[in-house]
């Protein structure tokens, strides 16, 4: 058998294995339903937990976490005298209507359909799907902004090229969940997550320093490798297995002068917002400055802290400026009807939004996410591995933690203590315990039901597949994480063998 047939036999293989995934998938209940009962399955576990005794032992504070009975008298007040706090504090749902309110105008408006046909008619398929994929990766220096911004954008992207929104979606939403912790800048997750390694590395030695840029020379590199390997997978396995489809989009016209006139008022009004962002962010006493250290990226400083309303402007203010010039808004009551049309549209996400924040923080009180990361992280120390293969190791540990945990920080917390020492004491710089612990945390993000915006997903590809199921965007999602999984594992044991530096100042080893 030759090379061509073996490998379209193994892709017929994969193809198959997707296909029943897909099915599978697609015969589970509706996002809300499912919820629901994962929310009883956790309810029921932390009582099945409860009395069996299980425990496991806090790494840092030495303390005994056992499960905690939901079904106890205490946990069933618990649930009752928390359930609207349990929604209105969950923070995904606040970021994303606070985002609509930008996005929403811009699309209603028609500055993106405007911007899109004039600056793509003449872009090939395979050089947009480049550009979305490169942009949602480097989403992540807005924080989550990216999971609500990009899928939504990338569908009116392909399908002004005559390829399937859906496609795009995907695409998009693979690129920020899965590659979130690459980018070509350090931001405030960088500042965030060696905040809890600075920690952990004062328990082997409290002179040691780890800087927020320790890892940035590593995912400069793994931007370009993520977008490239995604950018493959999406030519070659997710487009050609979901086709153009049949789905209503919206047919592709010419820019008339009246939207030229208001992209151009749009391109000016950016450029005014900007600069002004820039004079109150580069004087070191500047407004969007930490007032006491003068940081920009630290994450308590105005800039860090108030990026999601800041994004909002910058969508907003350059839509309002589009839709005046063009005569799109000819008064405050069409902004106000805008507005209201977009955010009925997320009504779905927001009745979703009340079960997935209940299952979360049940999840949470019954402490059954912080016993399995212990528990986990127990098995890998116990392995005894060589290094290279310890790496690796950890990195599955940590996916398969973050199918169940979805906070980046919330799960280093727990780990850091654990493996940063750990690590130190074999010799790894806790840069590169970090630099693991990243790319675990990412890869799974990518077909996770439990991450909350993946529900965002689902409500995005419902408005041009009302039949959709989970089945289909976990089915097609998966060989992104998979080849993620592959690329950065190469990767980092590469960087391992050859001793790279991490960062500035930041090599392999103590």
């Amino acid at each position: 058998m030759n090379n061509a047939k073996l490998n379209k036999k193994k892709q017929s293989k994969f193809n198959n294995f997707l296909d029943w995934l897909e099915r599978t998938g697609n015969k589970l209940p509706e996002p809300l339903t499912l919820f629901v009962w994962l929310a009883i399955i956790a309810i029921l576990i932390s009582f099945i937990g409860s009395i069996s005794g299980i425990s496991a032992v806090h790494p840092l504070k030495k303390e005994t976490i056992t499960v905690v009975n939901l079904l106890s008298k205490e946990g069933i007040q618990k649930m009752l005298m928390n359930a609207v706090s349990n929604f209105s504090n969950f923070p995904p749902l606040g970021l994303v209507l606070t985002c609509i309110l930008g996005v929403g105008l811009a699309e209603k408006t028609g500055l993106f359909s405007a911007l899109l046909r004039k600056t793509l008619a003449n872009v090939k398929g395979s050089k947009v799907v480049v550009i979305v994929i490169l942009v949602s990766i480097l989403a992540n220096a807005a924080a989550d902004t990216g999971f609500i911004v990009m899928p939504p954008l990338a569908a009116m992207l392909f399908a002004a090229v005559g390829m399937n929104p859906i496609v795009g979606m995907m695409a998009a939403y693979a690129a920020v969940a899965g590659g979130f912790s690459a980018n070509l800048l350090v931001n405030s997750l960088d500042v965030l997550i060696v905040s809890f390694t600075q920690s952990a590395v004062k328990l082997i030695n409290p002179d040691f320093v780890v800087n927020p840029a320790c890892n940035w020379y590593f995912l400069i590199v793994s931007t370009f490798l993520l977008t490239f390997s995604a950018t493959w997978v999406t030519v070659k396995i997710v487009a050609p297995r979901m086709g153009n489809g049949n789905y209503k989009v919206d047919s592709i016209e010419e820019v008339t002068q009246e939207e030229i006139k208001g992209l151009k008022a749009a391109g000016i009004a950016i450029l005014i917002f900007l600069g002004i962002i820039i004079a109150l962010a580069v004087p070191q006493s500047g407004l969007l400055r930490e007032p006491k250290t003068g940081s920009l990226l630290s994450f308590s400083s105005p800039l860090m802290k108030g990026l999601v309303p800041l994004i909002t402007l910058l969508f907003f203010i350059p839509s309002y400026a589009f839709g005046k010039v063009s005569g799109k808004i000819k008064s405050d009551k069409d902004i106000a009807a805008m507005l209201g049309q977009a955010m009925g549209e997320m009504g779905p996400y927001i009745v979703l939004s009340f079960v997935i924040a209940q299952f979360i923080n049940y999840f949470n009180w019954s402490n059954l996410g912080l016993i399995m990361a212990i528990k986990g992280a127990d098995f890998l120390k116990s392995l005894g591995a060589p290094a290279p293969v310890l790496l690796v190791c950890f990195i599955i540990i940590s996916a398969i933690i973050n199918l169940f945990v979805g906070s980046a920080s919330a799960k280093w917390a727990i780990l850091s203590p654990i493996f940063v020492p750990m690590f130190m004491l074999l010799g790894f710089h806790p840069a590169l315990t970090q630099m693991a612990y990243r790319i675990g945390d990412s890869i799974t993000n990518v077909i996770t039901p439990l991450l909350p915006y993946f529900a965002i997903l689902v409500a995005f590809a419902k408005k041009y597949d009302k039949d959709i199921g989970m089945g289909t965007l976990i089915a097609n999602m998966l060989p992104y994480s998979i080849t993620f999984f592959i690329i950065w594992s190469i990767q980092i044991v590469v960087w391992f063998l050859l001793k790279l530096p991490l960062g500035p100042g930041t090599p392999i080893s103590m």
